[in-house]
């Protein structure tokens, strides 16, 4: 098929003979060729379906709105719900009258919450609350929205970093999943 050996029939026998050994490259130079002029299609394939990996940090007051402002546009997503292991109450002293205007914009998005919170939280719009013990309370709380993840220090100056690559996000929903069917109502 290559071309690489012939044959002649002689008294009713095949009698085989190599062909030339510059057909090797002849067959390679094709297929570099080919190579070649597909190369471009082959890339633009790789950069679509590659997904964007980053990791971010946010610090202040002002960066921890940014990543909630993030949050908030979901609106091409299938699934509308962010994932909060660890809410704290730390959050509406550190931002007192942010967490208002958020949670209208997120009801008026469509966008729920499930939190998983070790003290008692007041009631928030379009959310179920689940408890932990007590004793695991810490300024530490994780959000798992899109195929991101934030995990945020709730300390005098906040700290949020968020890492955006799906199977890390999808790990930990698992992980959360596991956790709210154990913790009460």
């Amino acid at each position: 098929k290559k071309g690489l050996i012939g044959y002649i029939i002689k008294n009713n026998r095949r009698l085989f003979e190599a062909a030339n050994p510059n057909r090797f490259n002849e067959i390679l130079n094709e297929k570099q060729q080919e190579l070649q002029e597909n190369l471009g299609f082959l890339q633009d394939l790789y950069v679509k379906t590659k997904e964007k990996q980053e990791t971010n940090f946010y610090s202040g007051v002002e960066g921890l709105k940014t990543v909630f402002q993030d949050q908030l546009e979901m609106n091409n997503q299938d699934n509308k719900e962010i994932l909060i292991l660890g809410a704290s109450k730390s959050a509406f002293e550190i931002l007192p009258f942010y967490f208002k205007w958020y949670d209208k914009d997120r009801v008026k998005n469509k966008i729920k919450t499930r939190i998983l919170a070790s003290e008692k939280l007041k009631k928030i719009p379009l959310s179920e609350i689940r408890y932990l013990p007590q004793k695991y309370a810490n300024p530490l709380a994780i959000n798992i929205y899109k195929d991101k993840v934030a995990i945020i220090l709730w300390e005098k100056l906040p700290l949020a970093i968020v890492i955006k690559q799906s199977e890390i996000a999808d790990s930990y929903r698992k992980y959360f999943e596991l956790i709210w069917k154990s913790a009460r109502k």
